[in-house]
């Protein structure tokens, strides 16, 4: 895997890839200039991948995975990286998990054996279980009781409705309720095999000897990978107006489709997306919040996914603005599929674009994801240069054709939650 800077002057990444026997991908990039290393374990499973009554699985195993192995406790792995400032991390997301560490390059060996334990020798003991099943319930309540996140799971279960991609993260109380120690053992024997995963490192290191440790390591990780079923999301478009008067606000989330990750257009709908809600000179921000002092947060947001994905705008306002907020953001819809972006407009979002990859990249753990993800996903490294020319191609007229796409009246889902105050919305006042 390599790269040849050709446009913009970056200079080319030290990238390597090497698939071990059993099939685990190795991804490397040598960055000289630090003193540290990233390191991260991907797993090609997540919520999405769950049938009904194993909901929050993925997650519950990804909590449970610090609770101890056969060498070590709980306490242990927490000592262990303190002992060395090292930062262990975890996350599970819709279709990815992944298990990650960032340690100085001295304590590599460190580092990398307590990640390898964990991910590779859980116990899943019955009393951990018990409490980490109390933990997972009280952050499910948690996020019942934060407004934005909430409002955002009822839009998110609504839009895919009954179906694995609109399912929370966490699980439900009922579905965390009912995991035992044999439904963990069976999930992680099924997914956490060497063809299923991805090891990727950046930061001070040499691939060779990196692959050499990390082979010591997971070489007896079992081969293949498990055949997990993607059904095409079906996508409602429901308007849900549910009361809780318990809130000072009333939270709105509109969306719509919009392109999978792989999708030729996604560079045309990042534009879009950054033009109508992606930052302070955003369209939404400028009209919402600057000109009609309507909302202190309103932004907008793409969710991509393999196979589909979601761009949705979310605001807080109080329950006599909450129409006037919701005809403003069908008003910006309208404007971008009626008029193409002006130059200054589209050039002023393909730099913040730019600077926003460009910044990222000098963290290692930004480029530790980014190898991961790319080859999840892609199968293929994109240079840096390459993903700057391919936003320098993106034109208003194609800007303006993904908003005539995307912004279709009968495909855009709305979700109200707070203290409504007879709000009313109907299907037919969704105009744009």
């Amino acid at each position: 895997m390599s790269t040849n800077g050709t446009t913009t002057g970056n200079p080319p990444r030290n990238l390597r890839r090497t698939v071990l026997a059993n099939g685990m991908v190795i991804l490397t990039e040598r960055m000289e200039h630090l003193h540290s290393v990233a390191m991260g374990v991907w797993v090609k499973s997540g919520s999405r991948y769950e049938d009904a009554p194993q909901n929050g699985i993925s997650h519950f195993v990804e909590h449970m995975l610090f609770k101890g192995t056969r060498s070590r406790s709980a306490q242990s792995i927490a000592r262990e990286m303190d002992s060395i400032g090292g930062n262990l991390d975890a996350y599970t997301g819709k279709e990815t998990i992944c298990f990650s560490v960032r340690a100085l390059a001295g304590h590599v060996p460190i580092a990398l054996d307590v990640l390898a334990d964990l991910v590779l020798h859980p116990v899943f003991a019955a009393p951990d279980i018990e409490r980490e099943r109390g933990v997972i319930l009280e952050e499910i309540k948690m996020d019942e009781d934060n407004p934005d996140v909430l409002v955002h799971e009822i839009f998110t279960q609504n839009f895919w409705k009954d179906q694995p991609l609109g399912k929370p993260i966490l699980g439900t109380s009922e579905t965390v309720s009912e995991f035992g120690q044999s439904n963990l053992f069976s999930y992680h024997e099924d997914r956490f095999r060497a063809g299923n995963m991805v090891f990727s490192a950046a930061g001070q290191l040499d691939h060779d000897a990196f692959v050499a440790e990390v082979e010591e390591k997971f070489h007896l990780l079992a081969p293949g990978a498990p055949t997990l079923t993607l059904h095409p999301p079906v996508v409602s478009a429901p308007i849900l107006l549910r009361n809780k008067r318990s809130l000072e606000q009333v939270q709105i989330c509109m969306g719509v489709p919009s392109p999978p990750i792989t999708d030729e257009n996604r560079y045309a709908t990042l534009i879009l997306n950054t033009v109508l809600g992606g930052g302070m000179s955003s369209r939404l921000f400028q009209t919402v919040r600057e000109e009609r002092g309507l909302a202190y947060s309103i932004y907008s947001d793409l969710s991509p996914y393999s196979d589909t994905g979601s761009l949705c705008v979310y605001a807080g306002t109080s329950a006599k603005k909450a129409r006037e907020v919701v005809e403003l953001v069908l008003r910006e819809f309208q404007r971008m599929k009626q008029e193409p972006l002006a130059e200054e407009e589209l050039r002023r979002a393909i730099e913040q674009v730019k600077g926003n990859i460009l910044m990222g990249l000098e963290s290692s753990g930004s480029r530790m994801s980014n190898l991961a993800r790319q080859e999840m996903y892609f199968h293929h490294f994109f240079s840096v240069d390459e993903v700057l020319d391919r936003l320098e191609a993106v034109t208003a007229s194609q800007v303006q054709q993904m908003a005539q796409m995307l912004f279709q009246p009968g495909k855009i889902a709305v979700t109200m939650l707070g203290r409504l105050d007879g709000v009313k919305l109907r299907r037919e006042e969704i105009v744009c």
